[in-house]
Order: C-alpha cells, then sequence, then structure tokens
C-alpha cells in the first residue's frame, strides 16, 4: 500500500493525462463508471511503477523517496490491474513495462484530445446476412482504423446490416430482399441526415457479397463525402497500409465491340474469359486487372483512388463504343472497398445501365444478382 501523500493537483493531472481510464494496455476501462449498473463513482486507483517505500513493488533504496509523489512515477489503474501490478504478478511487471504503458495511453489521450470537430466522422457498419456485429464489424475496429485521420462523431454506428435473415445467396429472393432491405435502412438511417447536414463525413465498413457493396456504393454515390476502408488479411485489421511502389492497373479491351459488352474485375483473383462466355456468349469483355491477382493486394488509399479514376475512364470508353442503350454485364473479382468505389462512381444519369453478377460455386459459376442504378 502506498504511505506517501499525493496532492490533489498531481492526481487531477494524472486524471486528465490518463482521460479517465485504467493505462493497463489493453484495459482502458473508464474509472468514473460502473459499466454494469451505470453508476458513476470513482473507482481509480494510484498506484506507483517504484514504490514509494524501498521493500515496496519495484521499490529503490534512492528513487523511491526521490519519486514518491512524481507524476512521471504514477499510473491510474483500476482495481483488478491495480493488484496484479503489486500484488499478483509483481515480477511479470517491471518498471520499464509499466513506464512504457504510461507513456502509449498518455500518447493516445494527447492524441484524441488534439482532434477537433473537423476530424468527425460517422461509422456506417455494413454487414449482408451476416450483420453489422459480425467479429469483423465493429466500432472499436473502425475508430482504430480511422485513427488519427478522423474519429468517430458518436458513440453509435450506423449499421445497415441485415441481421436475422436466413436467406442465402443461392436463394431466388436473396438479392431482391437484400437490396431492398439495405436502400430502406440507408432511406431511414442516412439519407435524412445528409439532407440536414448533420453529416459531413462518412467512414464505410463493408463485408457483404460485392453485388451488394456496390449497391451501397451506388447509395452513397460520390456526392457523399466518405472514406472506404478495407479488411486486409495481413496484418488482420481495417488500417489502411503504406502504397507499394510503382503499381498500376491494366486495361484490357475487346478486339471486337459487336457483342454485348462485359467489365470484368480480374483483381483479387484471375477471371478466365471462358467464364463470362458460359454465361454471356459473345460478349465483348473489357477487362481491368491487378499486377498480380490475389486477395490482399489492395493496400494503401492511393491505389483506390487510382482505381477511381481508371474506372472513371472505362466507364466512358465502353459507352462510346457501345451505346448509351446497351447494357453493362459487370463481373467482380475484387476487394470489398473497391466494390464500394465502383458502385460510387456510377453517374445513373450519365452511365448505362449495368446488370452485375456473383459468383457462386453452388450455382455453377457467376449469376445475374441485382441491377444498377
Amino acid at each position: 500500500m502506498s504511505i506517501s501523500h499525493i496532492s490533489e493537483t498531481v492526481k487531477i493531472r494524472l486524471w486528465g493525462k490518463a482521460g479517465g481510464r485504467c493505462q493497463y494496455e489493453g484495459c482502458n476501462q473508464p474509472l468514473w463508471l460502473d459499466t454494469l449498473t451505470q453508476a458513476e463513482f470513482n473507482s481509480a486507483y494510484i498506484a506507483h511503477i517504484i514504490a514509494d517505500r524501498p521493500t515496496g513493488p519495484r521499490g529503490d533504496a534512492v528513487l523511491s523517496e526521490r519519486l514518491k509523489a512524481d507524476i512521471t512515477n504514477l499510473m491510474l489503474l483500476c482495481d483488478k490491474h491495480h493488484r496484479l501490478v503489486d500484488v499478483a504478478d509483481v515480477d511479470g511487471h517491471p518498471v520499464d513495462r509499466l513506464r512504457g504503458m504510461k507513456e502509449r495511453h498518455e500518447a493516445r489521450m494527447e492524441l484524441l484530445g488534439s482532434l477537433g470537430p473537423e476530424k468527425q466522422s460517422h461509422v456506417v457498419l455494413y454487414g449482408a446476412n451476416i450483420g453489422a456485429h459480425d467479429a469483423h464489424l465493429s466500432l472499436n475496429k473502425a475508430a482504430h482504423a480511422m485513427l488519427p485521420d478522423w474519429y468517430p462523431a458518436e458513440a453509435r454506428a450506423i449499421e445497415l446490416g441485415w441481421t436475422n435473415s436466413a436467406l442465402e445467396d443461392r436463394d431466388a429472393a436473396y438479392w431482391q430482399g437484400q437490396a431492398l432491405q439495405l436502400r430502406r435502412l440507408f432511406e431511414q438511417a442516412v439519407k435524412p441526415r445528409l439532407r440536414k447536414g448533420e453529416i459531413q463525413h462518412l467512414s464505410v465498413f463493408g463485408l457483404a457479397p460485392q453485388p451488394m457493396l456496390m449497391l451501397l456504393g451506388h447509395l452513397l454515390c460520390d456526392i457523399t463525402t466518405a472514406e472506404v476502408y478495407q479488411l486486409h488479411r495481413e496484418p488482420p485489421d481495417w488500417r489502411w497500409q503504406t502504397d507499394p511502389p510503382g503499381f498500376d492497373f491494366s486495361v484490357a479491351a475487346p478486339s471486337s465491340t459487336a457483342g454485348p459488352p462485359a467489365l470484368v474485375f480480374s483483381l483479387s483473383a484471375t477471371v478466365l474469359d471462358e467464364r463470362i462466355h458460359k454465361v454471356l456468349p459473345g460478349a465483348s469483355i473489357w477487362k481491368l486487372s491487378s499486377p498480380q491477382p490475389h486477395n490482399d493486394f489492395l493496400a494503401g488509399r492511393g491505389q483506390a483512388k487510382l482505381f477511381r479514376q481508371y474506372v472513371r475512364t472505362l466507364l466512358d470508353r465502353i459507352k462510346a463504343a457501345h451505346g448509351d442503350h446497351a447494357t453493362l454485364h459487370v463481373f467482380p473479382a475484387m476487394p470489398v472497398a473497391l466494390a464500394v468505389e465502383f458502385g460510387r462512381v456510377i453517374m445513373p444519369k450519365a452511365d448505362m445501365n449495368i446488370q452485375v453478377y456473383d459468383q457462386n460455386q453452388a450455382l455453377g459459376g457467376f449469376v445475374p444478382a441485382l441491377t444498377l442504378p
């Protein structure tokens, strides 16, 4: 137990630096609130990194006396972690480890406190059929990916997923039901707030079949200021990584434009022409590819921006070659973020009608899913 007197000034400064939360790594528990009962009271303990007496945990013959009331030697902890570091596992919590916890926690609180209102963004979570409560979709994971560029504007995300659907993507009614649900939720939860100016920026996180993500992007359109995030496999999170140097997409145009136009996104996997001709005989195939198609090629924001530029130009080329009234058939093998971005790029009054297909092994390959706009 502490035997030293710590002034109210130092206590208040420590509370401020800790943001009123436990500084033990990974805890972050609010120390003014019982999250079970919602009762508000002070449940914090002020712990010494180097004990205030030489015989205490991590005590020192010289430093214990010198640092007994020094804020750099004090941590704000919950009861559980106070007992852990001072009683249950003293050896597992040496001075350097505790100092590192304190420094990282206080640096994070300083960063969060420095973010102004212009950095706030409303979080949109969309998971079709699995719901927005999927393990990969949560406000906490979203906030981790957004900082320090943005921070969540509200304590709850805007959830657009259909959490209790018994339909699967091989069911005939799946696409119609999912599309209707998404459109209605968007009309109720997002559109009115955009009209009123309550939402200035959106951060979008989606895990769903690619046609549904394209529909989400179409509903958002490119007028809404938004950032769309990608779930990476390595490391497994949503935070944007560094753009790979020298990255570029490639476009392959058909030798003839006599057949119905097909736009193939061969990005996260290779899509062979015969798979398209099986569904759309005689198709004139336009293909946008990544250098080496694989699941985790999309790393940085710059790649997403480059994708939007390529798609805008490509849609204009296809329309010029096939005419305004032709239907464009889209076959996607692409990351979730780029599926949303494709929907955002589409201009309803200027672009062709679009039929989007979905790859479904249970149904033997690509099958028609949704029409846009």
